[in-house]
């Protein structure tokens, strides 16, 4: 499956990166990382992850804005628990704490939690594309390094 976003250079990367963000239980990682070792540019790859990962990570916050429950549970398969214990944890850390939604597993709870408690779009949307972005900076240099 991973092989077909490879085979559309930034555009299979845009989108493997957009879905992992929101529906698809996969790291966008692999095709970052694939691309790179085929050759495309470095930075390219960041700026094309990033983003999409980023609008990804959005449209969570926008799914938890909503605020219909339901919804989150029958097609995202979240349960309302789950959102609930993760309010609880982000109460009094506020939107900044969207920096961390690049996290694997919790990341999307991180999104749709914020979304839900109506945090701050722009410090969300900034804190979320900057840890976003760093990840995959640190992942290209990773990369370079074992290449």
């Amino acid at each position: 499956m991973l092989d077909g976003f490879i085979e559309y250079g930034y555009i299979g990367l845009f989108l493997a990166s957009f879905l992992a963000a929101t529906i698809l239980p996969f790291g966008s990682e692999f095709v970052f990382v694939g691309l790179l070792a085929a050759g495309l540019n470095g930075w390219g790859c960041v700026a094309v992850a990033s983003v999409g990962n980023w609008m990804g990570g959005m449209t969570n916050y926008y799914l938890g804005s909503m605020g219909k429950i339901e919804w989150i549970e029958k097609y995202l398969k979240v349960k309302k628990e789950k959102i609930e214990k993760m309010q609880h944890w982000l109460e009094g850390k506020g939107a900044i704490m969207g920096f961390f939604s690049f996290m694997p597993v919790v990341g999307d709870l991180i999104a749709l939690a914020l979304g839900y408690m109506r945090a701050n779009v722009y410090i969300v949307s900034g804190s979320m594309f900057a840890g976003k972005l760093i990840r995959y900076i640190l992942i290209m240099y990773g990369v370079s390094w074992i290449i």
